[in-house]
Formats: structure tokens, sequence, C-alpha cells
């Protein structure tokens, strides 16, 4: 009996061990295998996402800036793609042989691929969708997803709108929102208010026969998720006088950015070269992108506004006169002989011709260089510090504070600081303790080692404007109509400099009032609106010197504060100045009084026409 009774247990344990053995097996298959799980799912289901809208943009009077159109990618799974007629899918996409097999060769090059959904070709336009809809039953493994693209009435703002690229490897391993070929924004507002303006993707559950026909919606959509479109952005930027600086800068290398003081909204910022936004929507996307890319001579692509680097030239000598008045070392009659250069340097830095010497107000007004190499000298040989090392920190802490060699802060993507030399950067050029206020003696006309972005210019005379304070520069007014939304709150604090005494700025004020009256701006009057300005030119190593013009409008309670610099474009008053000018007017009155120096303006081709020329 006992031996019956063991025999009994081993046979009940061998059937045992086979069951679970053959359950473990079937629960590796159907819940831990992702291959089988792929397999079943995609024989019973497939699953596809709906692309939520991406949220408009307006300019500041609620213009249309970017809207979206429908588009379609036609999408792939390896797997399922079976006698299917090759040459008549090509025909219909309009695409060779070869480039149908590099595709597939694609969607199947990893071992997981053929199981995975991939797109084939991407945005199909609406017609194209149409003529490929009637005949995609014949084709099994393949269907196809709407989606949107982005397009612009206007052919404006390319920089500072920013295009959409493809989401790759590098960033769904950052942000698992985002598969391979998800659409996301790379550069400008696109990139900076991506969250905002992506909204987000859903869900639907489609069920297949064997055939792989379509059948509806898993239990009638009980499991879909819908899309929730993307928030509309309103902008800063008054669409027309974007269009309009745009048309003033054709030809013409370099940046205009033009800012609301009292707010910090950026009215316009224009780089020129520019392009249309609409050549980086649909199919011939790369092929335009490369285009674009090899211009080595106007470099459409780079955006100067942000990014670009210049010595600021003459229009530095307005945070030198600043400077000077706070530390006490200057005074509004403070006068100190031209003679054509800097007499301790032997004659440099070379100034030009007008009545010498000149108080405060005058320097301003003429421009004079020799007057504030003296003011530079006098700052950090100032005997309080008893230290040039000292005395240049502290120089250069104020001049920071005006926003220059650091970030603004703005919402525009891909901003840089610019530079303002640090004291270990001489040290290193020059070895430490053997440089001294002439030894960098042209950072007081803005120019040897320093550098500033067009952004940063403009928000300078914004500040100036402002007497010593100012909002970050920002290029969003609203998300969602709200212009209270909490994301925007940092652009709604104020920001002061070191320089805090509105008398000091006055004085700057007139002297800037001065070079429009009867200075280096005069010819650039506008009727009815009294405003400040400062020309430069900042001297170019490679070739003719950059027109730098920075100005604001009017005098009292500024409405708009430009800064613009043109390359290889001579004086400050050559160019830039009239450019200026003409924004300002075309802004406040709404129209142009000066027909001939907008033709001027408008004809003046400085990239080809003058390329040669601009070297001599």
């Amino acid at each position: 009996m006992n031996q019956l009774s063991e025999r009994k247990y081993i046979i009940i344990g061998v059937f045992i061990l086979v069951g679970l053995i053959y359950i473990s097996r079937l629960f590796y298959i159907q819940v831990l295998d992702d291959s089988y799980k792929l397999d079943a799912q995609n024989q019973a289901f497939r699953y596809t996402t709906e692309f939520p809208i991406r949220g408009y943009i307006y300019d500041r009077n609620n213009k249309l800036l970017v809207y979206n159109e429908a588009a379609y990618d036609l999408m792939v799974l390896p797997k399922n793609v079976k006698n299917i007629d090759t040459m008549d899918l090509c025909s219909l996409l309009g695409i060779t042989k070869e480039q149908f097999l590099k595709k597939m060769k694609k969607a199947t090059q990893s071992p997981n691929s053929p199981r995975k959904e991939s797109i084939f070709e991407k945005q199909l336009s609406p017609k194209d969708y149409a003529s490929l809809q009637e005949r995609l039953y014949s084709f099994p493994g393949f269907w196809v997803q709407s989606r949107t693209l982005r397009k612009y009435p206007k052919k404006i703002a390319a920089h500072m709108l920013g295009y959409i690229g493809e989401a790759d490897k590098r960033i769904t391993e950052k942000n698992p929102y985002y598969k391979e070929g998800d659409y996301l924004g790379i550069s400008g507002i696109e990139k900076t208010y991506e969250k905002v303006l992506r909204g987000k993707k859903g869900m639907h559950i489609i069920m297949k026969d064997v055939n792989n026909r379509d059948m509806g919606s898993y239990m009638n959509g009980l499991y879909d998720t819908a899309a929730i479109s993307g928030l509309p952005l309103t902008t800063t930027i008054d669409a027309d006088l974007q269009e309009y600086a745009e048309q003033l800068m054709q030809n013409k290398i370099g940046s205009v950015v033009a800012i609301d003081p009292s707010t910090g909204e950026i009215l316009a910022i224009v780089t020129s070269p520019t392009y249309d936004p609409n050549l980086f929507v649909g199919r011939a996307r790369n092929k335009n992108f490369v285009e674009l890319s090899l211009d080595s001579i106007g470099k459409p692509l780079f955006n100067r506004s942000t990014m670009a680097s210049y010595p600021p030239g003459s229009t530095f000598k307005l945070i030198m006169a600043l400077i000077g008045l706070n530390e006490g070392v200057l005074t509004p009659e403070t006068r100190y002989p031209c003679a054509r250069g800097y007499p301790p340097l032997g004659g440099r830095p070379k100034c030009h011709a007008h009545p010498s010497p000149q108080n405060l107000e005058g320097a301003i007004g003429t421009s004079c260089n020799s007057y504030f190499s003296f003011v530079f000298k006098s700052v950090i040989d100032d005997k309080k510090y008893h230290d040039t090392y000292k005395a240049y920190a502290n120089w250069r802490d104020i001049a920071t504070s005006f926003c220059l060699g650091t970030k603004t802060g703005s919402d525009l993507a891909h901003e840089l600081r610019g530079n303002v030399p640090s004291i270990n950067y001489y040290d290193k050029v020059f070895g430490k303790g053997s440089w001294k206020a002439s030894t960098v003696i042209s950072l007081g006309i803005g120019q040897a080692e320093m550098g500033i972005t067009p952004l940063q210019n403009a928000n300078l005379v914004a500040i100036i404007a402002n007497k010593g304070w100012y909002y970050t520069p920002h290029i969003v007014k609203a998300i969602n109509n709200n212009a209270n939304d909490t994301i925007l709150d940092r652009f709604k604090v104020k920001h002061y400099t070191k320089i805090k005494d509105t008398a000091i700025y006055n004085m700057v004020i007139a002297g800037m009032a001065k070079a429009v009256e009867g200075g280096t701006a005069s010819a650039l009057k506008i009727e009815g609106i009294p405003y400040c300005a400062k020309t430069g030119t900042a001297q170019n190593p490679h070739g003719k010197d950059h027109s730098v013009f920075v100005c604001f409008a009017p005098k009292d309670n500024p409405k708009i504060a430009i800064g613009i610099l043109i390359e290889n474009a001579g004086f400050g008053s050559t160019y830039a100045g009239p450019i200026a000018r003409l924004m300002m007017e075309k802004y406040l009155k709404g129209k142009i009084t000066r027909p001939d120096l907008e033709k001027r303006m408008l004809e003046t081709d400085l990239i080809h026409k003058g390329k040669n020329e601009v070297k001599k």
C-alpha cells in the first residue's frame, strides 16, 4: 500500500510540474515576451496616435502669424506588408523603386522593427492623400495617419518664430513624451513655448480582421483618448513694423531690434538676410534647409539678433558717460581735448573732425573718441580704489548690470551672452599685473574684445530711456488670451542697474538729443517727434566698419527704443540711422514723410552690388 501511495504522489507531482511548466511558458509568452504581445496585438488591433492641433500664433494686434494645415504620414508595419504591387505604390507616391527599397530597409533594420510601426513617407499633401486613400486597401501593412503642418500667411519673423523638426533618438531618450518622428519646436518661440504649443496626444484603438482591414473602433471607442489642442500665443510683435523692417533690411547683413521701453515687449526683431518660414514646411524642407545652409555670404539661418556678438562701437560711449558721472570723475562741464586722437597714446584711438574741446553733451553729440578714452582712463585710474583691478572690477560690474556680457533672460531660444572682458582674461593675455587703463583703452569707445548682441544693444537704450530700469525683453504677451499666465510673471519684474540716480541719465539723454538736433544724427530728424539717438561706427578687422545706431522716441514718455547694426556699412548715420528713423516714424505716425530716404534704403544692396566695395 505504501508503494502504491508513493507512486500516486509521484505521478501527481509529475503532472503538477508539467502543468506549472506549461503555465509558466504561457505566462512568459503572453505577458513577458514583448514580441509575442506585439504580434497578438497587431493581429487584432492598430493603435493610432491622434496628434493635437498645435497652438496658433498671433501678433500684438491679433493678426495671424502661424496656423496649421492638414498633412498626412504614410505609416508601415513591415511584417504585414505582403504581395503588394510595389511599382503601383511608387507611382502613387512619386518615388523610385530604389527609394522604396531603401525606406523598407530602414523600417526593418532593427530586430523589433518588423513588428513596430514607423513613418514610411512623411507629410503627404491633401491632394496626394486623396489619390492614395482610394487605393490603400491594396497595400496591406500601410495606412495613413493625419498630422498638421505649420503655415505662415506672412513671410516674416522666421528666426523669431522658429521652426518645427522631428524628434530623434537623443530627444526621445530624454523625454518619453516624444517618439521618433514626432514633431516639436527646434528654434525660436516654437522651442521656448513647446510645452504650451504642442497640446497632448490622443490614442485610437482600431480593430482589424484577418485580412488587415479596419473593423472600427474597439469597444466603440471606450478606451480611446482624445487629443487636447495646444494653446494659442499672442506675441508682442507688431507684424506691420516687423514686415517693414525686413523690407528695409533686405540685401543687407545685420540685425534690428525694437522694444517698448515701458513694458520690455519686443515690437520687431529682424535678422538679415532672412528666409520664408514656409520653406521649412512639407517634403521639400530638407532640400531647402541644405540650400540655405550653403549660403556662405549671408548665412540666412544664423540668428544675428541673439547670437551674433559685435563690438558696440560708439554707442558704448553712453555707458561710459553714465559710469563716469556715477563715479564722480566726470561732470557735464568736463572738457577734454580731441586733437584727432588720444594724446597720451600717440594719437590713438583716432577721432574725426569736430570742434574741440567738447563738454559732455557735445562729446556725445559729436561722438568724440578722445573724450571717452579720457573718461575710461579716469574711471580705471580713480584714486579712491588705489588699484587697477578693483577699479576695473567696479567698471565691469556696472557695465554688466546693463545686461552687457550676460544674457537678457528673454524667451528667445539660443540667446548668447556677448562679452565684457574679465580680469582673468586680461591676466592671461598680458600677464598678471602687466596691464592698466592705457593697455585696454579701446574699451572706452566700445572696441577691443567687447562684444554685445543686437538684442542687448536695444535693451541698453531702453534702459537709458527708462532712466535706470528695464523689464526683461520678451516676445510673448499672452497665453490662451491670458496676459496673467504665471509663465509670463518673470516679465513683469522690474530690474535696476547699478546706476540709480535719474539726474545722471538726464545728462546723457541731453547729449543724445543734441546728436539729433545738431550732431551726428542731425540729418535724420522727424518732424513733430523729438527723439534721442547715438550713432556708432564699429571697427571691423575683416572689411569696412559696421554701421550702428541706437535711439528712442519720443524723448519724453518713450514708446519705442531701437538698436540696429548693419555689417560693412560704414558710419552709423549712413544706413543704420536712416532705417531706425524710418521705423520710428512708421510706428509712431503710421506713415513716412521721407519717401526719398525710404526709397534709398529699400534699393540699397550691400550684399551683392556692394560685396567688393565694402572691402575697399
